[in-house]
């Protein structure tokens, strides 16, 4: 259930952090309104947040997060760009998820 728990505050961790680099590109890049800085502003006030919530030593989790933001930033590119992931994004995704889960069961109670 810790994993589950872990896992979906990654996923929600993520998606403030690309939604907080997403606003200002299409303030830049698209001529959106200056207020989209506003919404990155505060995405990654709570992108920063979420980060503290886990009791790992800051490192590992930022190890770990790594993973996941990786997987979650290739669904945003199929979903949100509308560009279908390549054959090497995928794979991408599967090594980096295998190294989180490396990290994640080798290491991550193993914190003093």
């Amino acid at each position: 259930m810790e994993l589950a728990k872990t896992l979906g505050l990654f996923i929600i961790t993520a998606m403030a952090e690309i939604l907080g680099c997403y606003l200002p590109y299409l303030w830049l890049r698209k001529s959106g309104s200056p207020l989209l800085l506003v919404g990155a502003a505060i995405s990654l006030i709570i992108f920063s947040y979420l980060l503290t919530l886990h009791p790992e030593a800051a490192g590992r989790v930022y190890a770990a997060y790594g993973g996941v933001y990786v997987t979650v930033a290739i669904i945003w590119l199929w979903q949100v760009d509308g560009i279908s992931p390549s054959a090497t994004d995928l794979l991408g995704v599967i090594v980096t998820l295998i190294g989180m889960a490396i990290i994640v069961l080798g290491g991550w109670k193993t914190s003093p």
